[in-house]
């Protein structure tokens, strides 16, 4: 099968680890690649976000790289731009035209297009060539919305208020939408979007990489819990500051934000640092600044637990990453995490904003090591035979083959 997959924003010769904005560059590396090694011709379609990316690249064997138009000025040291989703759906015409012009030289069988604008922008393209095009949002405007100001009345700005007004006609039109987990099938079904046309597959986890076995980063003899947070979102943050006050001799890692260099001037972690230090366990607080992707897994073998916070989590790939590594997880019942924790199983689920309620979870499960290890055996299990990529890219291709059957 020849499949185009179009990500407007993505890196994928120079990946940015993580599940964001921007989504995974890493696992659209993966991904591609597994399909490219069960014998089908991938290319990807990527703006061109550096002057000195070449037009054409491998990234693996049977997977191309096109970069598309000149994009913006590079970031910061050289780095690929990122655009925000006004810069994004200001391109989707520049993109979009030689997307077509290139589809209708070398037609390919099905178009993936990941997130909003790459929808788009590949609708615009395919229109009248008869290429069934599949649809993964990764999360929603909506959703993000209502998480981000619940009742503050204010407006989105004009690319968001675009953004929410389209999604949900971008899912009409594709021939199939892909949902990464239950709870986007039913945002997506509330939005209008045919429940015949979605699909659920959840993003993977590199089994190869994330497992129990291997190096584990140094430990200091406390309890230590883990979270992942890019430090923009404070209220999580507190929530779990405020429920380590009630875990006496634990120690957290907060790992993410800017790089480790940069992280003592950074805004929201000189927030963060005080309002520890007004709770009194500054000392008890680990900022790592940011860490790359194949240096996740000591990190988070080192860990008792791994806590996520999160108000919004579409994905859950930082839990996915810990059940993987054997780590128990303690998660709110939100996006990917309803899917990937089993509570009382692989892990514990908590209710959002109870910081009381999650330390008396947490203390439970430290005061019995032989129960962390039993939920890591489970965890693990859970990973290898639901998230591995290679199920996913069976998963993924499953979808493929329908919408082209429905296209021929």
């Amino acid at each position: 099968m020849k499949i185009a997959v179009v990500a407007q924003n993505a890196t994928p010769l120079h990946p940015r680890a993580g599940s964001g904005p921007d989504g995974d560059d890493v696992g659209l590396g993966e991904l591609t690649g597994k399909l490219a090694r069960l014998g089908h011709e991938v290319t990807v379609y990527a703006q061109k976000n550096l002057p000195d990316l070449p037009g054409q690249a491998e990234l693996h064997h049977g997977v191309r790289v096109e970069h598309i138009g000149t994009g913006p000025a590079p970031g910061a040291a050289g780095k690929p731009a990122e655009l925000d989703d006004a810069g994004l759906l200001e391109r989707v015409p520049a993109f979009s035209g030689p997307l077509r012009s290139h589809w209708e030289s070398d037609r390919p069988d099905v178009v993936h297009a990941l997130r909003w604008t790459s929808g788009l922008a590949a609708l615009a393209a395919a229109r009248d060539l008869g290429i069934p095009v599949v649809q993964e949002f990764s999360s929603l405007g909506v959703t993000e919305r209502k998480v981000a100001a619940p009742a503050s009345g204010v407006q989105a700005d004009g690319a968001s208020a675009a953004r929410i007004r389209l999604e949900p006609a971008i899912g009409r039109s594709a021939t199939a939408v892909v949902a990464t987990s239950s709870a986007e099938m039913a945002h997506l079904a509330s939005l209008g979007v045919h429940r015949s046309s979605i699909r659920l597959v959840p993003w993977g986890v590199d089994t190869g990489l994330f497992t129990p076995e291997g190096p584990v980063a140094r430990r200091n003899g406390r309890p230590r819990l883990l979270t992942v947070s890019d430090l923009t979102d404070r209220k999580p943050a507190e929530t779990l500051l405020r429920a380590l006050t009630r875990v006496p001799g634990a120690e957290l890692l907060v790992v993410g934000g800017p790089d480790e260099a940069e992280v003592a001037t950074d805004d929201n972690y000189v927030k963060l640092a005080k309002f520890a230090a007004t709770m009194g366990i500054a000392d008890r607080v680990i900022f790592t600044g940011k860490v790359e992707h194949a240096a996740m897994p000591p990190l988070l073998r080192s860990a008792d637990l791994v806590v996520s916070t999160c108000q919004y989590e579409p994905s859950g790939t930082t839990s996915l990453q810990a059940m993987a590594c054997g780590t128990p997880v303690i998660a709110p019942p939100v996006g990917g995490h309803v899917d990937a924790v089993v509570d009382g199983t692989t892990g514990i689920i908590v209710p959002p904003d109870r910081p009381a309620l999650l330390a008396r979870r947490i203390r439970q499960l430290l005061a019995h090591p032989m129960l962390i290890e039993a939920y890591g055996v489970a965890a693990v299990d859970r990973v290898r035979s639901r998230y591995s990529w290679d199920r996913i890219a069976g998963e993924t291709l499953a979808v493929y083959d329908r919408v082209t059957a429905l296209a021929a």
